[in-house]
């Protein structure tokens, strides 16, 4: 994809997961994580039409965590992912669309525990890829 397409992002930025109904979600950006990763609770598995899915609760707004939503996805995958700590973890990945300003884009994103990450969510470089460009001296350059 040609440079003059991608998005220039900071470091931290507002998002939105349609899919999920979350709206201005706080998310670090992370040129080290290969997978995008999201803050979730109560995972619990399921079969729909011999599909597997997932539900979950979140947290839709990171100013009052006690507000949980039960939201649910089709299971993408089941991957070992190495976790910030470099402890390998076994997380579910689903499939949602990324808002970011005007543009969106479907990402590959795992489900984890964050609570003790300052940000829900986790942007990595498989959902940057031809969509972005990082300058990490920058924070929330799409809200100003």
């Amino acid at each position: 994809m040609a440079e003059q397409n991608k998005v220039l992002i900071g470091s931290l930025e507002l998002c939105n997961l349609p899919d999920l109904s979350i709206t201005a979600l706080h998310m670090r950006v992370d040129t080290g994580a290969t997978t995008s990763s999201l803050h979730v609770d109560n995972i619990e598995a399921f079969t729909k039409n011999e599909v597997s899915w997932v539900s979950f609760d979140i947290h839709p707004d990171h100013h009052d965590v006690k507000k949980v939503a039960r939201r649910e996805a089709k299971v993408l995958d089941i991957r070992t992912i190495k976790s910030s700590s470099g402890e390998e973890q076994s997380r579910y990945v689903i499939e949602t669309m990324l808002e970011i300003n005007d543009k969106s884009w479907p990402i590959h994103i795992s489900l984890s525990d964050r609570s003790s990450m300052t940000y829900l969510m986790l942007l990595g470089r498989q959902a940057m890829n031809g969509h972005v460009i990082v300058d990490p001296e920058l924070e929330y350059i799409l809200s100003e």
